[in-house]
């Protein structure tokens, strides 16, 4: 009978820890074959973007150098909306600005959403209008309390956004020990905590995911999980991008729609799959739509 006298678990060291950041690993994408690298998940066909690798590089720097002329590096930029093409592109940019991205989830009340924009101390806000809650309303009501908060921009005026970057701008300096995001706990036993997530942690623990589910070059990863959650905006998002993948971010769960983007997008993986509520409502969806 062995006896335990140590809890101890070494590290594994079988696979190097790289010193990455959520910008310059887009960057390293880009940098090879011009690849397919993201689809807008949303019902209507005819409005699912397509962005390459380049493309989506590109829009991101641009965004970047927009973000410039509004923050300086290392203050607090909140998003706070669905599964948009757009919240990706927001996330590698204010990864290239050298700014914190703070993810907010989209169902928050207008208390919840004072909290943690005043306690994370962001300086700028994206959103949508609204979104099974009159959002913008919320954020009107909550402003006065808001002191440090001193831009908005809405996701419906993206383009325009875009129109505001400089020509030319230089991007800051961004180190793998930088931090990257500030993203909340559900606060069920109290107040929503705020968790620091550096750039070297993000990118590698989402590629070390994308390893060890075998993710290769040129799949397709339907991605219906929260970009505001670590499973959509780091281990869907930067594990896809580390494998030359295809993201498919999904607006929000919807059985049918993320059946129906696995079969039109050719989808080898569908994130969040193996969560129970969510494989049995797809597992309904598809008996209900003679779908096989």
């Amino acid at each position: 009978m062995t006896t335990v006298a140590t809890s101890y678990w070494p590290a594994d060291t079988s696979e190097p820890i790289l010193e990455t950041t959520v910008g310059g690993v887009l960057a390293a994408a880009a940098a090879g074959p011009d690849m397919l690298a993201m689809v807008g998940g949303v019902r209507d066909p005819a409005q699912r973007g397509r962005w390459t690798y380049a493309e989506l590089l590109a829009e991101a720097e641009q965004a970047a150098r927009a973000l410039t002329t509004r923050f300086a590096p290392g203050e607090r930029l909140a998003v706070w909306a669905p599964n948009l093409p757009e919240w990706v592109i927001l996330e590698f940019a204010a990864a290239l600005a050298g700014l914190v991205l703070v993810t907010v989830n989209p169902a928050y009340r207008p208390a919840e959403l004072a909290y943690v924009l005043n306690q994370s101390g962001a300086s700028g806000i994206f959103l949508v209008p609204e979104f099974r809650s009159p959002m913008g309303a919320f954020l009107d009501e909550v402003r006065p309390d808001l002191p440090e908060l001193r831009e908005v921009v809405y996701f419906t005026d993206w383009a325009e956004f875009l129109a505001t970057a400089p020509a030319q701008a230089a991007l800051p300096e961004v180190r793998p020990d930088d931090i990257a995001q500030i993203q909340y706990t559900s606060g069920t036993t109290g107040f929503p905590k705020g968790a620091e997530l550096c750039h070297r942690g993000l990118t590698n623990n989402a590629r070390f995911y994308a390893e060890r589910i075998a993710l290769q070059p040129g799949e397709t990863y339907v991605n219906p999980m929260p970009l505001f959650h670590t499973a959509g905006c780091a281990m869907g998002v930067l594990g896809t991008v580390q494998s030359l993948a295809v993201d498919v971010p999904v607006l929000a769960f919807d059985p049918a729609l993320v059946l129906e983007l696995l079969e039109a997008e050719r989808a080898v993986v569908f994130g969040g799959g193996t969560w129970p509520p969510w494989t049995a409502a797809a597992t309904c969806a598809s008996r209900a739509g003679s779908r096989t």
